[in-house]
Parts: structure tokens; C-alpha cells; sequence
């Protein structure tokens, strides 16, 4: 083509003479300069030609760059024609002295590149029992079989090594030292011969998932590295013990791997309040340990269940599976974002807790005036108004303050804060441990308090009897309410309170006077009742949040109902209910799905007899459906007593893994929570002005 493109000129230059004009054609490989005739039509022709397939090859070439700009790192699993490395490395701490290499740098994966490689590439649709075979598929595919090296990372060092084989069924790799020693350690020293000696322990094979590859700029052991990463990070923070417990007749990812790994990384980027993590945490070791005694007391039982030991055995067992599955129970909730809040249960401990003060020593009570400047106007009307009727003893001093918090943080039982019009921007929480005062001087419009950096909650209250007033609060980057009430009373007249997350949060045995109110923005419910409080609403009008009012009627035997107080509100524009209330579902109400039918009849697992469906005969499979509805007179220890019977527990679907449902109701007006309930307006709410969800 471009011999032909050469000639084409030459031959226009001999007929011509000098009407000549360079014209240059830039390709992705090479460079066509064209001395083109304008007069000859036949050399325009010619080089239109030419100039139409470059044209069409670099089209072809853009679109491959383009496709390639759309690969993830995290999920190219399968595209080898790449030159160089698109990791990073990742270097060891500056001045430790490491004697070990660098590895690739794949722990900082953003969530979608996880979630498009476990759901696309690694568990697609496999159910529980399936995921340690469709793993062992996905590494086959990816990982290098052999000759590439990596640091075998424990608690306790870091130690080169060459992968000479990779067993995917068991997820290992074969293994051997590279000499001289290169490692790290922690607290202890290694030598060559006792590394010799661990390998050889066990076998020459170690977990897949403790390597981390080295890093290579060749970019030929990119997907190996990220392969292991995934696998890693699953089997550190997806997989449970117990998930190959559940029946296969769910979607693995759907029901277990999405809503965990979500929950990952709404902990790491600070959407989940601190102490609900903490409680999150501690579940999951608690139920981790509950799994571990259960494994080892079914591992224990005998092939005879005639023994007076293996009876009671089978009846710790049955006490354990239950307390298993209550645990497993509030994972669950925890792990689905729609559960986790509307069921996020106890009291989240504040991060920085806060005593009481109490009264002063001297028995002064404090004003304290918040304002960074005024007129003159406002000084003499301040005085007038407020700071004297305040002030007609002489056991009063004033104190002037720049902004809210720092008059707040040192406030004692009684005194008054009066914060004058303007815009206060805080950075931390406001915690109220004493009977205090504050009050807006002012439309609540003109006192605005505004929080800006990220915490758990905009104002904490403890205090036995606290008021605010005439202010508008304004939250941001927040990961909890804009006031929670944990204890004691709170009075609220005549705010503004401009929400992010939660509204108003009122905790167990805390009360709440909320009057002439608004509330809006909340992408959780306006207010959040907790069972045991006390809550009156009067005049009040909260809009454009999720659900306008959730009342938390559930679950411990020790918990009392909320008394509420309804009375002149207007609920209006939120996007799911106007007033809903949580409940559990005892399997009768309407909305249950039509799967829970499938269900042996009998007691359920909160009664006596109810994990006795635990036990299956593997003599044949009518005596296992019967054995399915236990006697209502025959305890465990009974049942384990038949003789010439193997007994075993059975793996069953987990209660927990039921889906929640909610659906609107016209009887709530009538329910015993609510002491009044009259001259409210409900209008536009999304899915009606009143519901109940069942979990």
C-alpha cells in the first residue's frame, strides 16, 4: 500500500511540474508521507483508498485500547497480552531492615473489582457446598501451577519461598525454602533447619492462602497475585465455619457473600456507628466459639445412641444448636443493611464517654452566652429579656463563649446556654450528662448549629432533664441520629433538625417531649422508638425521610412496650411509611413467604422441643420425616434413648436466612403502644401512612 501511494505522485509530478502539496498520514506503526497532485483525480482516488484503510485500522486500534481501559485490576482475570504490570508494588516499612522482597500491593481493591470477582469469576451461582469446587475451578484457571515465588506470611514471620506445585482441590501450594534464608520475624528467631523442619511438618504444603506473590514488573504473575487476594479476603472475612451447614436451595453470593462484603466496607469507610460494630464483632466470636463446641460434641457422639453420656450429649448438642442459630440469627441482621437498620438493637456506647458534673461546689449556676459578635441592639435586648430575669440573684455569673460545644463542655447541673443568631459549625459530638438548658436567641432559622466531620451522632443526651429550643440543627457525614436520647428526659420545642442518617433515636427507658418540631432529611426514620421509652410528638411535622416514625416492638422477654404520644402532627412525603412497626414474625401474620409451609410442623426453635427436628435417623427415610415431629410428651434424652438407631444432627435450613417482609395495616391506631394517637395528617407518604415489619 504504501509502495503504491509513492508511485501514484511520482507520476502526477512528471505531467504537472510544481503544483505539489505534502500531505502526511500518521498511523499507529508507521509513517505514509504522500506528494499528492491536486489536479490528477485518478491520485486522489488512490490515496483516498489508502487513506480509508488506515483510518479503519486506527478506528480498530482505538477500540481496543478502549476496551482495555475497561478492565478491572481485580477482575482481568483472563487477559494475558498485557506488557508490564498493572500492580503496584508493595514496599516493606522504611528503615525496618526487611530482608525480604517486595510483594504486589492488592489489598486496597476497591468494592466493586471484589464484587465483580467473586460474583463473575470465582462463586458465580454455586450454592454452599459448592463454593470449595468452584474455587478450586477458578484458581485452576488463573493461578501460575508452578515457579513463581512468594513470601509465606504468618503471625509469626515472613519467609521467601518458591512454589514448585499448587494442589487446588485442598487449596495448598507445594512449596520449597529458597536458600540463603531470606525472612522477617516477630518476636522469635528463625534458623534455616528449623524452617526445614516446620515445612516438612507439613508436607512441603502450605495454605494458598498465606502467600503473597513478589513482585515482578513483568506483569506475567498480575493475575496470580489477585486470584490469591480474593481468596485471602474470602476465607478472612466471607466465609463462615457454619455457612456449608445450610441447605443448597439458595444462591451463595446473593444470600451470604453481597450483603458481608458490603458490610466490609460500610465499616471501613465509616457508615456503621462504632459501638454497632463492636457488637457486630463480638457476635461473631461469640458464634464462632458456639460452632466450635457444637463441631466437637457431634465429632464426640457414638454410632450407639443407648448411653446414658451420649443422651445427655444429644441434649447439649440440641441447647447448643439453638443458641447457635439465636446467634446466627443477629449476624444476619447485622450483615442485611434493611435489617441493620431498622433492627439495629442495643445502645451503641459512645466513643468518648462523658460523667455527669453535677452542681457546682459553690451552688453558682452559670449563663452562658454563645455568640462570636453582636450589636448593640441584640446586647441590650439579650439583657433585658433574658439575662436578667435569669440573673436577679447573686448566685449567677456569666460566661461568654465562642461557639456551642465549648460552652457546653463546661457546663454544670442547671445552668442556662443561650447561643445568639448566627452560623456555629462544630466538629465532634455534643454530649449532654447534666440537666442543662440551650436555647436559640432567636427564629430557629437565625440559630443554626451545623456539624461537619464525620462521628456517630450530632447530640448525645444523658442528662436527667434536658431542653433545647429555638434551634436548627444541621448534620453532615454522619453515621447515626441527630440526637440520641440514651437516658434520662429531653425536651425539644421549636427546632429545625435537618437530618442525614437517623433523626431522633429515643433508647431504652429514655423519655422524649418533642413539640412544634421539623424534621426532614433522614435516610433512616425521623424518629426511631425503642421498646421501654417514652415518647410524646405533639405538633410536630417530619417529611422527606424514609419512614416517618419506627417503633421498635420486639424481641426480649424482659422488654416492655414504648408509650407514645401522637397528637397534631403532620407526616407527610416520606418515602416508605408514615408510622411502621418492627415486630417479629411468629409465621402467622400475612406477607410470610410461601416457602415457610415447606417446614415441618412442630415447635419452633424458641421452644422446648423445637431443635428436635435436629435429629435424623440415617436408618432409612421414614423413620427421618418421622422422627421430623417430635412428640409433644418425649423430651431429647427420650428420643436419643431408641435403641439400634445412628444417630446424627442434621444439617437444616437456617431460620435466619428467612426473608423479611413488611405490609400496611389500618388497625395500628388501635395498638396498646400508643397512650393518644389523635389530629395527625398523613398525606403522600410512599407506601402508606401506617405498616408493620415482620423479621
Amino acid at each position: 500500500m504504501e509502495q503504491e501511494a509513492l508511485e501514484t505522485p511520482s507520476a502526477g509530478t512528471s505531467n504537472t511540474g510544481s503544483d505539489m502539496t505534502d500531505i502526511m498520514v500518521v498511523d499507529l506503526e508507521s509513517f505514509v508521507h504522500v506528494e499528492l497532485d491536486m489536479e490528477n483525480n485518478n491520485g486522489i482516488s488512490e490515496v483516498g483508498n489508502n487513506l480509508s484503510g488506515l483510518n479503519e485500522a486506527q478506528s480498530l486500534n482505538e477500540e481496543e485500547d478502549e476496551n482495555e481501559s475497561d478492565d478491572d485490576s481485580g477482575t482481568d482475570h483472563f487477559n494475558s497480552e498485557k506488557s508490564g504490570t498493572q500492580l503496584q508494588r508493595s514496599e516493606r516499612p522504611a528503615g525496618g531492615n526487611s530482608n525480604v522482597p517486595d510483594t504486589f500491593q492488592t489489598s486496597h481493591l476497591l468494592f466493586y473489582e471484589r464484587f465483580r470477582a467473586y460474583q463473575d469469576y470465582m462463586l458465580g451461582d454455586c450454592k454452599p457446598s459448592e463454593v470449595k469446587a468452584f474455587t478450586a475451578d477458578y484458581l485452576e484457571k488463573v493461578v501460575e501451577p508452578c515457579d513463581w515465588l512468594a513470601l509465606w506470611s504468618t503471625d509469626v514471620f515472613d519467609v521467601l519461598v518458591e512454589v514448585c506445585d499448587v494442589d487446588f482441590k485442598d487449596l495448598k501450594a507445594c512449596v520449597r525454602l529458597v536458600l540463603p534464608l531470606q525472612c522477617d520475624t516477630r518476636g522469635c528467631d528463625l534458623t534455616e533447619e528449623a524452617m526445614k523442619v516446620l515445612l516438612g511438618a507439613s508436607g512441603d504444603k502450605v495454605p494458598l492462602q498465606q502467600l503473597q506473590v513478589v513482585f515482578e514488573l513483568s506483569g506475567d504473575f498480575d493475575q496470580t497475585a489477585l486470584a490469591v487476594e480474593h481468596l485471602r479476603f474470602f476465607y478472612e472475612h466471607i466465609w463462615r465455619q457454619w455457612d456449608e451447614e445450610d441447605e443448597d436451595d439458595f444462591d451463595y453470593f446473593v444470600r451470604c457473600v453481597e450483603p458481608r462484603l458490603r458490610l466490609y466496607y460500610d465499616i471501613l469507610e465509616d457508615r456503621v456507628p462504632a459501638g454497632l460494630v463492636a457488637e457486630y464483632q463480638s457476635l461473631l466470636q461469640s458464634c464462632s466459639q458456639c460452632f466450635q463446641q457444637f463441631s466437637v460434641l457431634r465429632s464426640g457422639l457414638s454410632t450407639d445412641s443407648d448411653s446414658e453420656l451420649d443422651n445427655v450429649s444429644m441434649v447439649e448438642g440440641l441447647q447448643l444448636y439453638d443458641q447457635l442459630e439465636t446467634l446466627r440469627r443477629k449476624l444476619h441482621i447485622f450483615e442485611n443493611p434493611l435489617l441493620r437498620y431498622v433492627l439495629g438493637y442495643k445502645g451503641n456506647v459512645p466513643q468518648q464517654c462523658v460523667q455527669s458534673r453535677g452542681p457546682r461546689a459553690s451552688g453558682v449556676k452559670g449563663v452562658h452566652v454563645v455568640t462570636a459578635s453582636c450589636s448593640s441592639m441584640q446586647l441590650q435586648s439579650l439583657l433585658s429579656d433574658r439575662l436578667l430575669p435569669l440573673c436577679c440573684s447573686e448566685d449567677t455569673e456569666i460566661q461568654f463563649h465562642r461557639d456551642p460545644l465549648s460552652a457546653v463542655e463546661v457546663c454544670h447541673e442547671g445552668d442556662v446556654v443561650i447561643v445568639l443568631p448566627g452560623v456555629y459549625t462544630v466538629s465532634r459530638s455534643i454530649f449532654l450528662p447534666d440537666s442543662i438548658t440551650i436555647e436559640g436567641f432567636g427564629l430557629p432559622d437565625e440559630v443554626v448549629i451545623e456539624k461537619k466531620n464525620k462521628g456517630d451522632s450530632f447530640v448525645e443526651s444523658t442528662g436527667a432533664n434536658v431542653s433545647l429550643s429555638n434551634i436548627k440543627f444541621i448534620q453532615h457525614d454522619a453515621i447515626e441520629g441527630i440526637l440520641c436520647v440514651r437516658q434520662g428526659t429531653v425536651h425539644m420545642e421549636n427546632c429545625v433538625l435537618q437530618c442525614e442518617t437517623t433523626g431522633v433515636i429515643v433508647r431504652n427507658s429514655a423519655r422524649l417531649t418533642m413539640n412544634m418540631c421539623d424534621l426532614y432529611g433522614s435516610k433512616g426514620a425521623g424518629v426511631e422508638i425503642y421498646p421501654g421509652s417514652v415518647c410524646s410528638l405533639v405538633g410536630n411535622g417530619i417529611h422527606h425521610c424514609k419512614d416517618g416514625i419506627l417503633i421498635k416492638d420486639f424481641a426480649d422477654e424482659l422488654d416492655v412496650m414504648p408509650s407514645i404520644t401522637m397528637e397534631n402532627n403532620v407526616i407527610h412525603n416520606n418515602e416508605g411509611y408514615g408510622v411502621i412497626l418492627v415486630k417479629a414474625n411468629s409465621g402467622e401474620q400475612q406477607g410470610v413467604p410461601a416457602d415457610r409451609s415447606e417446614e415441618p410442623a412442630g415447635p419452633t426453635d424458641s421452644q422446648p422441643g423445637g431443635s428436635a427436628a435436629l435429629l435424623s435417623s440415617s436408618s432409612s427415610a421414614q423413620s427421618e420425616s418421622t422422627e421430623a415431629r417430635p412428640d409433644s410428651e418425649s423430651s431429647g434424652t427420650d428420643a436419643a434413648s431408641s435403641s439400634g438407631r445412628k444417630w446424627h444432627f442434621s444439617r437444616q435450613l437456617s431460620r435466619s436466612k428467612e426473608p423479611s417482609c413488611s405490609r400496611a395495616v389500618q388497625d395500628l391506631m388501635q395498638h396498646q403502644i400508643f397512650v393518644s394517637i389523635q389530629g395527625n395528617q398523613f398525606r403522600r407518604n410512599g407506601m402508606g401512612d401506617f405498616g408493620t415489619f415482620f423479621y
